[in-house]
């Protein structure tokens, strides 16, 4: 790759994250989106009727910071209590437009993070918590300032001051924010009750149809693995751009302008995709192995994961 060589999907990710993600045909993703079509019936296309659908779930932008902001703070106030982070600590919000991502936490150092949201795309009310918990607490600004106290400060251990975005750290931090949501909110109907009482009712959204949106929100969720097949396939050659935004309107019911985002993303961070899907499964069943159903025992493992080098072929010891 120093010398320009382009490598094959699973070859990349295996040289860059020390990881292969699982290939699946596209029968395995056409059984759940037999699930959805049952939930949400209709004419047209199923990502037609499932954006159709899902309209009345969109935080108006006038109302994005108010929920944002409470979002951040629930998850904040969650992580305080189980994980001692330094008092001057800190983050500002942005929102942004123009980019192939939805959220970015561009880490400044001193412990202090930018986070940013993407605006140009409709976001919905299942994104604040997600955003809230991968980008903030206990995420990505979480587990940078960690690093930087602890491997920084305190062992000037220095060549943790720089961190290389195409590298094995990768999938650990991204595989630990996205699991960060579940060890935030250890069940979904803890997740589902602070949302009904804070989060729909800042959105001006009807609370009485969070649970019909989240029923359907799992069965998308068991989509995740979409975006890889038609990035492996992308970046292998066997299909173009359009046939790739085709195939994520169809196997991970995208609209077309979502679909082009992440197509976008998908040519610009290549095999980086794994580290979502494959990072949050790798990085669940090493804290599940050593916590089992112990919230308080998976916080630890959780906080000794984000406080120390490892590699993800470490994670499956």
């Amino acid at each position: 790759m120093l010398k320009g060589e382009k490598l094959k999907f699973d070859d990349e990710s295996r040289a860059l994250y020390d990881a292969v993600a699982p290939t699946y045909p596209d029968s395995h993703f056409d059984q759940i989106i037999n699930q959805l079509e049952s939930k949400i019936p209709g004419n047209g296309p199923l990502w037609e009727r499932y954006e159709n659908w899902r309209k009345p779930f969109v935080i108006p932008k006038e109302k994005l910071d108010a929920v944002f902001q409470a979002a951040i703070k629930e998850c904040r106030a969650r992580t305080l209590a189980h994980v001692a982070l330094p008092p001057d600590e800190s983050f500002i919000i942005e929102y942004v437009t123009d980019k192939p991502w939805g959220g970015y936490n561009w880490y400044k150092g001193n412990l202090h993070s930018v986070i940013q949201v993407n605006t140009d795309l409709p976001i919905y009310i299942d994104r604040a918590v997600d955003l809230a918990a991968h980008e903030g607490y206990p995420g990505h600004h979480v587990y940078n300032l960690l690093l930087e106290k602890n491997l920084v400060r305190d062992r000037a251990w220095m060549e943790f001051s720089v961190y290389a975005l195409f590298s094995p750290q990768s999938l650990i931090a991204e595989g630990t924010a996205n699991f960060g949501r579940e060890v935030a909110f250890p069940t979904k109907a803890e997740r589902m009750r602070f949302e009904k009482e804070a989060l729909f009712p800042a959105a001006g959204i009807d609370a009485s149809r969070a649970d019909e949106y989240y029923d359907v929100q799992d069965l998308m969720k068991q989509l995740d693995y979409a975006a890889n097949e038609a990035a492996r396939r992308l970046i292998n050659g066997e299909i173009d751009e359009n046939a790739a935004v085709q195939w994520l309107q169809k196997y991970a019911v995208m609209d077309p302008a979502r679909a082009q985002q992440r197509v976008k993303f998908i040519q610009r961070y290549r095999s980086y995709v794994i580290n979502y899907n494959l990072g949050e499964d790798m990085v669940h069943r090493y804290i599940k192995k050593r916590s089992g159903n112990d919230p308080e025992k998976r916080w630890s493992e959780f906080g000794k994961l984000l406080s120390s080098p490892r590699l993800p072929s470490g994670l499956t010891d």
